[in-house]
Protein backbone atom coordinates (compact mmCIF):
# COMPACT_ATOMS: atom_id res chain seq x y z
CA UNK A 1 0.00 0.00 0.00
CA UNK A 2 1.30 3.32 -0.56
CA UNK A 3 2.23 5.23 1.97
CA UNK A 4 0.10 8.17 1.70
CA UNK A 5 -3.57 5.73 1.50
CA UNK A 6 -5.42 5.84 5.38
CA UNK A 7 -6.60 2.15 3.59
CA UNK A 8 -7.75 0.63 0.76
CA UNK A 9 -11.30 0.83 0.21
CA UNK A 10 -11.57 -1.72 -3.01
CA UNK A 11 -9.33 -4.47 -3.29
CA UNK A 12 -7.80 -4.82 -7.28
CA UNK A 13 -9.82 -8.12 -6.96
CA UNK A 14 -12.88 -6.47 -5.79
CA UNK A 15 -12.43 -3.71 -9.10
CA UNK A 16 -11.94 -6.89 -11.21
CA UNK A 17 -14.98 -8.08 -10.12
CA UNK A 18 -17.32 -5.02 -10.48
CA UNK A 19 -15.76 -4.86 -14.10
CA UNK A 20 -16.81 -8.08 -14.79
CA UNK A 21 -20.46 -7.09 -13.72
CA UNK A 22 -20.46 -3.71 -15.49
CA UNK A 23 -19.39 -5.66 -18.87
CA UNK A 24 -21.76 -8.33 -18.48
CA UNK A 25 -24.82 -5.62 -18.03
CA UNK A 26 -23.54 -3.28 -21.11
CA UNK A 27 -23.84 -6.67 -22.97
CA UNK A 28 -27.31 -7.32 -22.23
CA UNK A 29 -28.24 -3.76 -22.87
CA UNK A 30 -26.20 -3.60 -26.02
CA UNK A 31 -27.65 -6.94 -27.08
CA UNK A 32 -29.85 -5.62 -30.30
CA UNK A 33 -27.79 -3.01 -31.35
CA UNK A 34 -27.08 -2.86 -35.31
CA UNK A 35 -24.47 -0.59 -35.08
CA UNK A 36 -21.51 -0.45 -32.23
CA UNK A 37 -21.67 1.72 -29.48
CA UNK A 38 -19.45 4.90 -29.33
CA UNK A 39 -17.98 4.55 -26.18
CA UNK A 40 -16.11 7.68 -24.13
CA UNK A 41 -14.14 7.74 -21.96
CA UNK A 42 -13.74 10.63 -20.08
CA UNK A 43 -9.69 11.76 -19.56
CA UNK A 44 -8.26 11.09 -17.56
CA UNK A 45 -9.86 9.54 -14.58
CA UNK A 46 -11.80 6.62 -16.17
CA UNK A 47 -9.39 5.43 -18.79
CA UNK A 48 -8.14 2.15 -16.54
CA UNK A 49 -11.60 1.57 -16.14
CA UNK A 50 -12.71 1.95 -19.54
CA UNK A 51 -10.37 -0.16 -21.01
CA UNK A 52 -10.76 -2.68 -18.67
CA UNK A 53 -14.59 -2.68 -18.98
CA UNK A 54 -14.28 -2.44 -22.99
CA UNK A 55 -11.90 -5.21 -22.82
CA UNK A 56 -14.58 -7.64 -20.78
CA UNK A 57 -17.40 -6.67 -23.21
CA UNK A 58 -18.47 -8.88 -26.11
CA UNK A 59 -20.26 -6.06 -27.75
CA UNK A 60 -18.26 -4.37 -30.70
CA UNK A 61 -17.45 -0.85 -29.61
CA UNK A 62 -16.39 2.24 -30.81
CA UNK A 63 -13.71 4.20 -28.84
CA UNK A 64 -13.51 7.89 -28.42
CA UNK A 65 -11.53 10.19 -25.48
CA UNK A 66 -12.69 13.25 -23.82
CA UNK A 67 -11.02 15.59 -21.32
CA UNK A 68 -13.55 17.26 -18.77
CA UNK A 69 -11.58 19.19 -16.17
CA UNK A 70 -13.56 20.73 -12.96
CA UNK A 71 -10.95 19.92 -10.41
CA UNK A 72 -7.44 21.06 -11.58
CA UNK A 73 -5.63 20.45 -8.68
CA UNK A 74 -7.98 21.15 -5.98
CA UNK A 75 -9.72 18.33 -3.62
CA UNK A 76 -12.93 20.39 -4.54
CA UNK A 77 -14.98 20.58 -7.74
CA UNK A 78 -15.17 23.96 -9.32
CA UNK A 79 -18.74 23.25 -10.03
CA UNK A 80 -17.84 24.47 -14.03
CA UNK A 81 -16.70 21.72 -15.84
CA UNK A 82 -14.84 22.93 -18.78
CA UNK A 83 -14.69 21.09 -22.09
CA UNK A 84 -10.40 20.37 -23.01
CA UNK A 85 -10.38 18.29 -25.29
CA UNK A 86 -13.20 17.17 -27.72
CA UNK A 87 -14.46 13.98 -28.95
CA UNK A 88 -13.20 12.95 -32.66
CA UNK A 89 -16.35 10.91 -33.71
CA UNK A 90 -19.49 12.12 -33.99
CA UNK A 91 -22.60 10.66 -31.96
CA UNK A 92 -25.15 12.33 -34.11
CA UNK A 93 -27.56 9.08 -34.63
CA UNK A 94 -25.16 6.42 -32.29
CA UNK A 95 -25.68 5.00 -29.21
CA UNK A 96 -23.52 6.54 -26.77
CA UNK A 97 -21.59 4.69 -23.71
CA UNK A 98 -19.93 7.59 -21.45
CA UNK A 99 -18.05 5.82 -19.09
CA UNK A 100 -17.04 7.81 -15.92
CA UNK A 101 -14.50 7.06 -12.84
CA UNK A 102 -16.66 8.57 -10.06
CA UNK A 103 -19.94 10.80 -10.30
CA UNK A 104 -19.21 13.02 -7.57
CA UNK A 105 -21.30 16.64 -7.52
CA UNK A 106 -23.02 15.39 -10.69
CA UNK A 107 -22.12 18.63 -12.72
CA UNK A 108 -19.76 16.93 -15.30
CA UNK A 109 -22.43 14.17 -15.74
CA UNK A 110 -25.19 17.15 -16.26
CA UNK A 111 -22.73 18.97 -19.06
CA UNK A 112 -22.10 15.58 -20.61
CA UNK A 113 -25.36 14.42 -21.09
CA UNK A 114 -26.52 18.16 -22.22
CA UNK A 115 -24.03 17.99 -25.00
CA UNK A 116 -23.59 14.79 -26.24
CA UNK A 117 -27.70 14.50 -26.48
CA UNK A 118 -27.34 17.95 -28.18
CA UNK A 119 -25.46 16.64 -30.89
CA UNK A 120 -28.26 13.89 -31.58
CA UNK A 121 -27.12 10.80 -29.82
CA UNK A 122 -29.97 7.73 -30.44
CA UNK A 123 -29.40 6.57 -26.75
CA UNK A 124 -26.95 8.05 -24.09
CA UNK A 125 -26.12 5.30 -21.46
CA UNK A 126 -24.01 6.01 -17.83
CA UNK A 127 -21.58 3.49 -16.13
CA UNK A 128 -19.62 4.48 -13.25
CA UNK A 129 -17.12 3.13 -11.17
CA UNK A 130 -17.49 5.03 -8.25
CA UNK A 131 -21.14 6.80 -7.03
CA UNK A 132 -20.10 9.27 -4.07
CA UNK A 133 -24.12 10.49 -3.47
CA UNK A 134 -22.92 12.56 -0.15
CA UNK A 135 -21.34 14.83 -2.63
CA UNK A 136 -23.89 15.15 -4.87
CA UNK A 137 -25.45 18.93 -6.30
CA UNK A 138 -27.48 18.48 -8.68
CA UNK A 139 -30.47 15.54 -9.19
CA UNK A 140 -28.23 13.02 -11.38
CA UNK A 141 -27.25 9.59 -11.58
CA UNK A 142 -25.84 7.13 -13.47
CA UNK A 143 -27.39 4.17 -15.15
CA UNK A 144 -24.75 1.76 -14.00
CA UNK A 145 -22.94 2.23 -10.81
CA UNK A 146 -20.01 -0.73 -10.02
CA UNK A 147 -19.66 0.78 -6.52
CA UNK A 148 -21.26 3.54 -4.00
CA UNK A 149 -18.31 5.02 -1.69
CA UNK A 150 -18.70 7.16 0.92
CA UNK A 151 -17.60 11.13 1.13
CA UNK A 152 -13.96 10.20 1.65
CA UNK A 153 -10.93 11.53 -0.74
CA UNK A 154 -9.83 8.11 -3.07
CA UNK A 155 -7.51 7.62 -5.53
CA UNK A 156 -6.20 4.61 -6.96
CA UNK A 157 -7.00 2.79 -10.38
CA UNK A 158 -7.17 6.01 -12.15
CA UNK A 159 -8.49 8.52 -9.61
CA UNK A 160 -6.19 10.73 -8.48
CA UNK A 161 -4.76 13.95 -6.23
CA UNK A 162 -2.60 16.47 -8.21
CA UNK A 163 -1.83 14.01 -10.93
CA UNK A 164 -0.63 11.62 -8.53
CA UNK A 165 -1.60 7.76 -6.85
CA UNK A 166 -3.71 7.22 -11.04
CA UNK A 167 -1.64 3.98 -11.30
CA UNK A 168 -2.48 2.00 -7.53
CA UNK A 169 -4.23 -1.04 -8.75
CA UNK A 170 -6.56 -0.68 -5.89
CA UNK A 171 -8.75 1.97 -5.09
CA UNK A 172 -7.66 3.48 -1.35
CA UNK A 173 -8.59 6.65 0.79
CA UNK A 174 -5.99 9.33 0.75
CA UNK A 175 -4.94 10.75 4.15
CA UNK A 176 -5.95 13.54 4.75
CA UNK A 177 -2.78 14.97 5.80
CA UNK A 178 -1.78 14.92 2.26
CA UNK A 179 -4.78 17.26 0.43
CA UNK A 180 -4.98 19.69 3.47
CA UNK A 181 -1.37 20.92 3.30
Amino acid sequence: MNHDVERVLLTEDEVREGVKKAAAWLDEQYKDCKAPPLAISVLKGSVIFFCDLVRAMQTPVQMDFMTVSSYGSSSESSGIPKIVMDLAAPVEGRDVLLVEDIVDSGYTLVKMRALLEGRGAKSFTVVTLLDKPARRKVDVKADYTCFEVGDEFIVGYGLDYAQQYRNLPYIGVLKRSVYEK
